[in-house]
């Protein structure tokens, strides 16, 4: 807590700290989009959390050290503490007192005047106030500058305004308040769902006491939390729990768990991690005390850094290759129990409700702290580090032999045809739903995709050399093969063992073909990202446009990678751009003020010299991208652009002018191609020569 204090804002907490942006009808017309279900429990919870919230946002800044919640018999609930208390002076625009203020308008508070708190947990500064418009009654009363003041509230209308009431010694703000009937299904509230939420607050800041006081039965129960070992304590406590959940002992690799600390940017991050002899992972992200339930920026920083340290190390002793293993994100969280906290000014969610931190700057400097300070640590340890490596490995092997049997077993029939090709790297799961086919050019870049891949869900499959450019007319009876011209396109086609090996993959057959055996959900085609990549892009998409693969299309099964052509580079943080016209786009945006004073020529040189001052990275192909660039850009989910391959939607006619026009240019009749090129060659925007 000390730590953080020196950083701190100003003690000048007044009146003129807080920013009002007004409105707060909607809260009881919509009461779910700002609190969450207020019939499953958790909105009526979230009611308690949010004026916690405001308490811990001053334990944060240093001025409190205990947290007390009584639930009382009426269902009422009391949330006190020791802090500054809230403003009660005047606010200049309302013409009302700040505390009144605060509990009457929505997106009011401290938090948006960044001289009062400088990182804030909260719901975006409505907590306090959806709290007030959702509850039947709720009394404020503030301790500050040795004065009691006093205020209440119906259904978030003030009943009087805030008064003196006597001297005191004591400093803070008490909030005593009942959730609105109205709105919530049950009022009733639940110690132990209050108790594991400010456990999991005591945890997050060392040696800030909050106290759970239950006055709803016979006999009074005090659950209390405080933890002068913060997350590492906290660490132990979730080891222990999955110890005891699995009913064993499970031996941890070291005996406390290792802890981190540093801050670059006004940002700080704090880490604890444990492995321990189970197979079980247990890995928790906060930014500002807020549990990112989907992760996050600041997660994927810490796996990608914990990966490669390890895999550095690994390296440096050939373990992975003597045991002909390659260590993956599995493999080291196995075992796995880790809390990381971020604190920082301003954080971007992907929601309201704030489960997935979406703030690109903080992966690069979460990477960049948890790879310093774990390499130190590391290199100052290395029995524990031999145990580390020596728990991954075993992982590692055991994954590489049950996927072996597994394949095995797995998926006869259809499946077997004539036997998955070699290079493919199978996904784990056997069901079709959520897999994804990636087809590469080339083993260096199949090397870099199956390593960075997701192992459960997708699969790989390098393809070597340009695939045949063939074309079997639509039009004519394919099933039997009918026709000189279909029986050369096939015998070309199927003498490509590089088509064989695609189809194989595929599942589906050829003679026979049956879209209901194909073995996966998205097939992407994945090359690079210049003039060759094209190329082979276009080739694959012929073949794919044949009959009867076109039905993969029509049923919405292709897909395009969009891998970047250049990384940018500035201080620690990279840019990927998928081409030179964005790269330039990306230049002229960023010197927005200095383009427009230019004349065009003179934009031209300005660019060509902005370049020069640039780090940039041009990526040859896939395989020059390390595998976490890779999954980064290009493979994961949540950050990657795929585009789905579509006829044209319309008329069947429409959709029939699409395949010829595919026909023209792929086929194998000179004239027609040699035409549509004479008559479109003045449409010409991007001619690369």
């Amino acid at each position: 807590m000390k730590d953080i204090q020196k950083n701190n804002p100003s003690k000048n907490y007044s009146a003129d700290s807080i920013k009002v942006l007004k409105g707060l009808e909607a809260v009881r017309k919509r009461p779910g989009m700002y609190i969450g279900d207020t019939d499953d429990g958790s909105g009526l919870h979230h009611m308690v959390f949010e004026v916690v919230d405001n308490s811990i946002d001053e334990a944060i800044v240093g001025f409190c050290k205990k947290i007390t919640i009584t639930m009382h018999k009426d269902n009422t609930v009391t949330v006190e503490d020791d802090g500054r208390g809230i403003p009660v002076d005047v606010h200049k625009g309302e013409k009302k007192s700040a505390a009144e203020v605060i509990m009457t308008q929505l997106h009011s508070g401290g938090k948006f005047d960044q001289n009062s708190y400088k990182v804030s947990g909260g719901l975006h500064g409505v907590g306090v106030s959806v709290v007030n418009a959702l509850s039947e009654k709720l009394d404020l009363t503030v301790f500050r500058d040795q004065k009691e003041y006093f205020i209440s509230f119906k259904n978030g209308k003030t009943v009087s305004p805030i008064n003196f009431i006597k001297k005191t010694k004591k400093s803070g703000t008490k909030i005593t308040f009942l959730p609105s009937k109205d709105i919530f299904s049950s009022i009733k509230f639940n110690a132990s769902t209050l108790h594991k939420k400010m456990r999991e607050l005591a945890f997050l800041n060392k040696g800030l006491q909050i106290n759970l006081i239950d006055e709803t039965h016979a006999k009074i129960k005090l659950y209390e939390s405080k933890y002068s070992g913060g997350i590492t304590e906290f660490v132990s406590f979730l080891d222990q729990k999955k110890s005891i959940l699995a009913n064993k002992n499970e031996k941890a690799a070291f005996k406390k768990p290792l802890y981190l600390m540093g801050e670059r940017r006004n940002i700080i991050v704090e880490c604890s991690f444990q492995w321990n002899a189970g197979f079980s992972e247990e890995v928790l992200a906060f930014t500002n005390n807020i549990q990112q339930k989907d992760g996050g920026t600041h997660l994927l920083g810490f796996r990608s850094a914990l990966t490669r340290i390890i895999n550095k190390y690994l390296a440096e002793k050939n373990l992975a290759k003597k045991n002909k293993v390659t260590v993956g994100g599995e493999d080291i969280k196995e075992g796995l129990t880790a809390v990381l906290s971020i604190k920082m000014p301003d954080p971007k969610f992907s929601s309201q409700t704030k489960d997935k931190l979406v703030s690109s700057e903080i992966r690069n400097i979460v990477e960049s702290i948890i790879s310093d300070k774990v390499t130190i640590w590391f290199d100052q340890n290395p029995s524990v580090l031999r145990v580390v490596l020596d728990k991954v490995l075993q992982a590692a092997i055991a994954r590489d032999l049950a996927r072996k049997t597994r394949d095995s077993v797995r998926r006869k029939g259809t499946l077997e045809l004539s036997g998955l090709p070699g290079k493919l790297a199978d996904c784990q799961i056997s069901k079709m739903e959520g897999t994804e086919l990636f087809i590469v050019e080339g083993d260096s870049a199949g090397g870099s995709a199956k390593q960075g891949r997701t192992r459960e869900f997708q699969a790989v499959l390098p393809l070597r050399g340009k695939i045949l450019n063939t074309y079997i007319n639509e039009n004519k009876k394919i099933n039997g093969f009918n026709g000189s011209h279909e029986n050369r396109a096939l015998s070309k086609m199927m003498s490509s063992n590089e088509i064989v090996t695609l189809i194989n993959a595929l599942g589906t057959g050829f003679r026979n073909f049956d879209i209901e055996n194909l073995r996966y959900e998205k097939i992407i085609i994945m090359t690079d990202a210049d003039v060759d990549g094209s190329h082979i892009r276009t080739l694959l998409l012929t073949f794919f446009n044949n009959q009867p693969f076109n039905q993969l299309i029509e049923k919405g099964h292709l897909y395009l990678a969009q891998p970047p052509l250049f990384k940018i580079t500035k201080g620690t943080k990279s840019v990927y751009i998928k081409n030179e016209k964005e790269l330039e786009k990306y230049i002229l945006k960023s010197s927005e003020n200095a383009v427009k004073k230019l004349t065009k020529t003179a934009l031209e040189k300005f660019i060509s010299n902005e370049k020069k001052k640039l780090r940039i990275q041009r990526f040859k192909g896939l395989g020059e991208m390390n595998p976490e660039e890779l999954w980064q850009t290009t493979l994961n989910p949540e950050n990657r652009t795929l585009l789905r391959v579509e006829y044209s939607k319309g008329t069947k006619e429409k959709s029939k002018e699409d395949r010829n026009i595919i026909k023209i240019l792929m086929g194998d009749e000179v004239a027609p191609r040699k035409n549509f090129i004479i008559s479109k060659a003045l449409e010409v925007e991007n001619l690369d020569i």
